[in-house]
């Protein structure tokens, strides 16, 4: 057995009663379970300050003295222990509401003792609470360094293991790892990077000498847990690549070459060419590609995707787009539809409310391959639906779709087709690389040239009779309005009634029959839905009141303002999200986020960062840094997200140079068969048993 497979009931100072609280407090289950239980910080236990100097600012800071004398206040639970601790400098008052009888019997009187805690002020006196209390020559270890401090809960704090108890534990077990502990990386990379070897990186993280010490083992162990994760990644998609056959696109026909020199509607952006240069360089090569393409609202996606579908087009292959709704769908058709129409190109669509007879037809069509692009809902997936030759599928709005309805298209052909899974969602390109390694990723970070930006205001419920003002006004210019109201699980009653009451109260101020005012939200039919939805895109209705059902929605060139209702219950990539309804056509656009009077920290941090930015890259840092990963992505994704060290958001730097290692060593030995990375290879297994891959997009 592997030492740090040693279970944690063998180590010395670790009994029954311990080893059961390890293990349900901190899932401590063996010797590796508590190296790798980190110290959260550090404490500077090398400098000693005088009773003199001590400010209520302070943190916890060391005092060196002896106490002069005890007493005993107060009555019951108000019953305390004070001790009266003396320096050259003054007196201060040490604080016990608990333990005063173990306390009187274990400290001594006029002895020396280095005490250490957060000093506070109560009625102009000095106090610490509950401070940490050590002999003068005990504390010698402290004196020179850093003391570790370990997260420990508050049973196992009342049962004797604090962090100071957690912290000896780990002392007794570095020892055992001399001689023990086999290295991870190969020696070339450990000297390349100048990172100290696996063992002392462990030794200084949990007792560092100094400052230095530690940064180094920090970098080391972080180092160590981004680069076998992107190497694992990294291996899934060479591994991805050989396993997958696809079709591959010699050339560039007379349908691409005709809509790129003579229908684009406007000039592509450089990102926009990027991104397109990309996916060629994929499909020319007979591997499947995967491709997860980034891109804000209005950026251009539809446009790359459909430049990439003729790619198919003109080697004599079929493509599809898939949409989650009927309406998202027939607007892809009739965009896709008008950009063709000069283009001998058969473009169709298939929906749920496709009539019997139409699909039919449609069946027979695609089948005998005269449908070129094929446009549609999850319609599109039925075992009724029969292509010649699918090459290539577009998948709009990803997250929207479970891993075994894409599956379904996979299986549509002999080998699998050319996938580009599209959203509209900007991930950070930290968290992107760490959840989706395995994938292609492109990204289309500029908007087309003479788009607005949407102007957002921050408004409170005081300033309402401004705001319907606004409406009016807007309204009288042919305008349509979305104000959208909040949509918790939790407490969907409450929600809907907030929102009716804001139907009714805007119905109210908008009577028919001068306006029109239509309501959406969850709790309706589908095809009521559809049918509010339809009214809407066809201008009938002035004001669209809605929860986020219309996040994923169509573009309606006159919607020009966004109203958001109790902004301060939104996160920030819903607040970028439906702010991306609005600004489709050339006039100027609105967002007004409504909050009410008091909002938490957090919360105006969220509505200023909206206030002050359109770039939806810049809004997903924020939130990553507000969030964490794992509440970003809706759950923390063992072995992606659940690291021991490393921080994705802190140390981006060595996550990326970490990502540049993996590939480097790749290209040089994809089968980890080299004497030089025998230690990686041998680190690497447990890993090669994950399952993860691209599926993992939901």
């Amino acid at each position: 057995m592997h030492i740090l497979d040693t279970p944690i009931d063998f180590l010395k100072g670790v009994g029954p009663l311990r080893s059961d609280l390890l293990k349900k407090e901190l899932r401590i289950f063996t010797y590796g379970d508590l190296l790798m239980h980190y110290p959260f910080r550090y404490i500077d236990r090398s400098k000693i300050h005088t009773i003199a100097e001590l400010r209520e600012s302070m943190p916890n800071i060391q005092l060196k003295g002896k106490i002069i004398k005890f007493e005993e206040k107060g009555q019951k639970r108000a019953k305390r222990l004070i001790a009266h601790f003396q320096d050259e400098t003054g007196i201060v008052e040490l604080v016990w509401f608990k333990g005063a009888r173990w306390i009187r019997s274990s400290i001594k009187l006029h002895t020396e003792y280095i005490v250490f805690g957060k000093p506070s002020a109560f009625k102009g006196n000095f106090n610490i609470v509950h401070p940490e209390m050590d002999m003068q020559e005990e504390n010698q270890q402290f004196t020179a360094g850093l003391q570790p401090v370990y997260h420990a809960t508050e049973l196992l704090n009342a049962k004797g293991l604090s962090s100071r108890a957690i912290g000896k534990l780990t002392k007794a077990l570095l020892p055992l790892l001399k001689n023990q502990l086999e290295e991870t990386l190969s020696a070339s990379l450990v000297d390349k990077l100048n990172l100290p070897t696996r063992v002392q990186a462990l030794v200084d993280v949990h007792q560092p000498k100094d400052a230095k010490s530690l940064v180094r083992a920090q970098k080391r162990l972080k180092f160590e847990e981004f680069f076998f994760l992107q190497l694992h990644l990294l291996k899934l998609k060479l591994i991805r690549n050989k396993k997958f056959k696809g079709y591959p696109f010699e050339n560039l026909g007379e349908g691409f070459n005709e809509f790129y020199n003579k229908h684009l509607p406007f000039e592509l952006t450089g990102a926009q060419k990027r991104v397109l240069k990309e996916i060629r360089n994929d499909v020319r090569n007979p591997q499947q590609m995967n491709r997860l393409l980034q891109g804000d609202v209005g950026s251009g996606k539809t446009l790359v995707a459909l430049l990439s579908m003729l790619m198919a087009v003109d080697n004599g292959y079929q493509a599809c787009l898939m949409a989650p709704t009927e309406i998202l769908a027939r607007q892809h058709f009739t965009t896709i539809s008008e950009y063709l129409k000069e283009q001998n190109i058969k473009v169709a669509i298939l929906t749920g409310s496709s009539k019997t007879k139409e699909r039919r037809i449609l069946h027979e069509q695609l089948e005998n391959g005269e449908i070129d692009i094929l446009i549609g809902t999850h319609a599109l997936i039925e075992d009724k639906v029969k292509f010649k030759n699918l090459a290539f599928v577009v998948i709009d709005e990803q997250h929207r779709f479970g891993v075994a309805q894409r599956a379904k298209l996979w299986k549509k052909n002999k080998f699998p087709p050319h996938m580009l899974v599209m959203t509209a969602t900007p991930i950070p390109r930290t968290l992107s690389m760490t959840l989706y390694g395995d994938l292609d990723v492109s990204i289309i970070d500029e908007l087309p040239p003479g788009r607005k930006e949407v102007k957002t205001m921050w408004k409170t419920d005081s300033s309402r009779l401004q705001i319907i003002n606004f409406m009016r006004e807007q309204i009288a210019l042919q305008r349509q309005i979305y104000v959208v109201f909040p949509l918790i699980e939790e407490s969907e009653k409450l929600d809907y009634k907030d929102l009716m009451e804001g139907y009714n109260a805007i119905d109210r101020e908008f009577p028919m029959p001068e306006f029109q005012v239509s309501v959406v939200h969850g709790q309706m039919k589908p095809e009521d839905k559809e049918y509010e939805m339809k009214r809407f895109v066809d201008g009938v209705t002035n004001i669209m009141v809605a929860t986020t059902v219309i996040e994923v929605g169509v573009d309606i060139p006159n919607a020009s303002v966004m109203i958001i209702e109790s902004a301060e219950r939104f996160g920030l990539s819903q607040f970028h999200q439906l702010r991306g309804r609005v600004g489709r056509g050339a006039e100027q656009s609105y967002c007004i986020l409504v909050s009410g009077n008091k909002v938490s920290t957090e919360g105006k941090t969220r509505l200023k960062t909206m206030v002050e930015t359109n770039d939806g890259f810049k809004i997903s840092e924020v939130d990553l840094e507000l969030r964490g990963p794992g509440d970003m992505m809706g759950t923390k994704q063992s072995g992606v997200l659940d690291f021991k060290i490393a921080d994705i958001i802190v140390d981006n730097k060595i996550l990326h140079f970490a990502r540049n290692e993996a590939d480097l060593l790749l290209k040089e030995d994809e089968e980890l068969e080299k004497a030089e990375n025998i230690n990686i290879a041998r680190a690497y297994r447990p890993y090669a048993r994950e399952r993860m891959g691209w599926s993992r997009i939901s």
